[in-house]
Order: C-alpha cells, then sequence, then structure tokens
C-alpha cells in the first residue's frame, strides 16, 4: 500500500521488526514529540496505545498514552499520538478549536441524489444502547449529552448499490460519521452497528468500509503537515467492478 507523506524533515526510526503485533503498525512520522501511524482496522486504539508504549517508553508518561484522537476499532487509517504532555495539549487545542483538517472514505449504502451535502444534526448517546450514539433533531427530547455535529460529504463514484464518499467530519463527536449517515438512509457498508437490516453487502467484505485517509495539522515546531493514507486492499478488493 503506497503512502504519501508531505514535509517529514525529522522521522528518526521506526518500529522494530521483531514478531509482534505491532509489525501491522506502520509509523509514518516521528519525532521528539509525536508519531504518526496508519492504524490497521481491527485494532482499537486503548490497546494500541499499550503496546506502542512498550516500544515508545516515553508515551507511559503521557496521559493515555499520548493519544490525541480516536479512531473506531475497525476504521482504518491516520491517528497521531504525541509523545510529551505538552505535545499532548498542544493537539489537542487544535482538534478542540476545529482547526485540524481531516477527511475520510467511506462505502456508504445505496445512491445519493446531490453531490455534495452537509448533516448538520446534534449527536447524543443511545437512550436504548449506550454504546451506540443516535441523531437528535434539534427540538427532540433527549439526553443532554447530545453535542453539536456537522460532518460534510462529497460522491467520488456511485455504484449500482453503493456510493463512494469522501467524507469531512468538522466536529469529532463519538461515531459521527457512522451515525449520521445512517441518519439520512445511507449507512456505512458492512457497518453492524448502525447498519439497516438485509442492507446490501460484499461477500468479501469483513468490516465497515471506513478510512481515515488524510489528516493536516500544525506540530509543536510550528510546521504544518498533512499525510494521507490510500485505501488498504481489503477495502479496494470489496468495490464493485465497473
Amino acid at each position: 500500500m503506497v503512502k504519501c507523506v508531505v514535509d517529514i524533515d525529522e522521522t528518526v526510526g521506526s518500529i522494530p521488526t521483531e514478531p509482534t503485533d505491532m509489525d501491522k503498525i506502520e509509523v509514518l512520522y516521528e519525532d521528539k514529540d509525536s508519531i504518526v501511524i496508519d492504524k490497521p482496522a481491527g485494532i482499537d486504539v486503548i490497546t494500541l496505545g499499550e503496546e506502542l508504549s512498550k516500544l515508545r517508553p516515553e508515551l507511559n508518561e503521557v496521559e493515555r498514552k499520548g493519544i490525541v484522537h480516536r479512531l473506531d476499532k475497525d476504521t482504518s487509517g491516520l491517528l497521531v499520538l504525541a509523545k510529551t504532555g505538552e505535545a499532548l495539549i498542544f493537539f489537542q487545542k487544535q482538534f478542540k478549536t476545529r482547526s485540524v483538517v481531516k477527511s475520510y472514505i467511506a462505502l456508504a449504502t445505496g445512491r445519493f441524489k446531490e453531490e455534495e451535502g452537509t448533516i448538520n444534526v446534534p449527536i447524543g448517546r443511545s437512550p436504548k444502547d449506550g454504546k451506540k450514539q443516535r441523531a437528535y433533531l434539534p427540538f427532540e427530547p433527549g439526553p443532554s449529552s447530545r453535542r453539536e455535529a456537522v460532518t460534510e460529504y462529497k460522491v467520488i463514484q456511485e455504484y449500482e448499490n453503493y456510493t463512494l464518499l469522501e467524507v469531512h467530519p468538522k466536529t469529532g463527536r463519538k461515531h459521527q460519521i457512522r451515525c449520521h449517515l445512517a441518519y439520512i438512509g445511507h449507512p456505512i457498508v458492512g457497518d453492524k452497528v448502525y447498519g439497516f437490516k438485509n442492507q446490501p453487502c460484499p461477500d468479501n467484505l469483513k468490516r465497515h468500509f471506513l478510512h481515515a485517509s488524510y489528516i493536516k495539522l500544525k506540530f509543536p515546531d510550528g510546521k504544518y503537515r498533512e499525510f494521507k493514507s490510500e485505501l488498504p486492499e481489503e477495502l479496494k478488493i470489496c468495490l464493485p467492478k465497473q
């Protein structure tokens, strides 16, 4: 899988090649303050932080093992970790002020009427399932935990039963993209939590089709860096043939 990394000028080392589960983790960038990795699906970020801290002991000194933001267990793609407490605060402030640029690739069920759109609907915990999020209308009764959530999307390619999307979450809520796309009637293909009963799904798809493909943010050294990750092969082979 080809990766594209822009402005990598302080890369130091890489994860050792011992036969561990961490062999699956590719380090795209590393300096004294941070690590940017390409997370495969099937590894939750808590476990990842624990395992990576065995190889990078400095992460043990940082809150939550330096995890700046989260990806769902079965979502692959770009993830940033901080190696110092100061870097963690520096990065988190950017996420809080929404100055980080992120995009995902998703395969959604069905075909869209518009080429692009914005979903601006609050999200909060589902009253029926505490592990699940739910979208709420502005004046609909709901939990006090619900928060503003904004997701932009653009159609990349249409298929008979699916649509490939580029998705830009403007806020960072739990399960935001998955919840929002299900809310508008186009759940992500393969999503066992937010998918609809009997929705079409490629036979060889083993997880939900969502990949964190791009991120751009400022680093503690004052430089902006952007990182790109292509779709992993296990998702590419699931795309319908044209």
